[in-house]
């Protein structure tokens, strides 16, 4: 695969650390990986191991104390704050365990203002056709399922067009039938649509959905696996 597919990002040589002295933790020590365009990746490792962090040095919301990350011929570590929020804006979508929508408004709204920071406000129809709740769109989050207002997440990181969307345990907060409603979801986005999904979670059988898994212990990377045949999202047990 890796010879036959374009690398949309590139991650080289990352470190990242917390405290200092005998407390230091080196929540990234040395991490290389690459991203290609119109793959699903999943990145599985205990609490602790480092997954979260990579994913918020991909998405540009931490910096890395030293290494580069490459996408579109830039090194986003070298941009300054208004730089990697412009960054994020225009090229990351995220999708949090938690679902993060306003209370005080509607679906559409809550989508609708992604769209607006990116100039796209036409594109908010298509999400929600694309996530399957367009006649969920003037509803409020609490008259929502879990399910149905993380779908209403998957929309607003869609809403920008966004070149790689990042998800942070998207199903952690769910019950089961519904978390596997959302990973079809996101399967359906790469096969259906062709957008590039990197999922974080502790839980391994999610994997086998996967065109690669990375597998993270104590901040490295210990294992690529390159997945010749997922599984169905659909037939995924845990």
């Amino acid at each position: 695969m890796e010879a036959e597919r374009k690398i949309l990002m590139e991650a080289c040589d990352l470190w990242k650390s917390y405290g200092k002295g005998d407390v230091k933790i080196d929540a990234l020590a040395g991490v290389s990986l690459d991203i290609y365009d119109g793959e699903l990746l999943t990145i599985l490792g205990s609490s602790g191991s480092g997954k979260s962090t990579l994913l918020n040095a991909l998405g540009g919301m931490d910096k890395p104390d030293k290494g580069s990350i490459l996408i579109g011929g830039k090194d986003i570590c070298k941009l300054n704050d208004r730089g990697l929020t412009d960054f994020r804006r225009k090229n990351i979508g995220f999708v949090f365990q938690s679902f993060n929508l306003i209370a005080e408004l509607t679906a559409k709204e809550n989508v609708a203002l992604t769209a607006d920071v990116v100039h796209s406000p036409g594109i908010v129809d298509e999400v929600f056709e694309i996530v399957g709740l367009k006649e969920k769109m003037n509803s409020y989050p609490s008259q929502l399922s879990g399910g149905q207002q993380q779908r209403v997440s998957i929309a607003r990181g869609l809403a920008k067009d966004p070149e790689l969307l990042l998800c942070d345990e998207p199903t952690g907060a769910l019950d089961y039938e519904t978390g596997k409603q959302i990973l079809v979801e996101l399967e359906r986005l790469v096969r259906e649509h062709g957008k590039t999904v990197v999922i974080v979670t502790h839980t391994q059988e999610i994997g086998k959905m996967s065109d690669r898994i990375i597998k993270m212990r104590n901040g490295r990377i210990t294992r690529i696996t390159v997945n010749e045949k997922p599984v169905s999202a659909s037939e995924i047990e845990w």
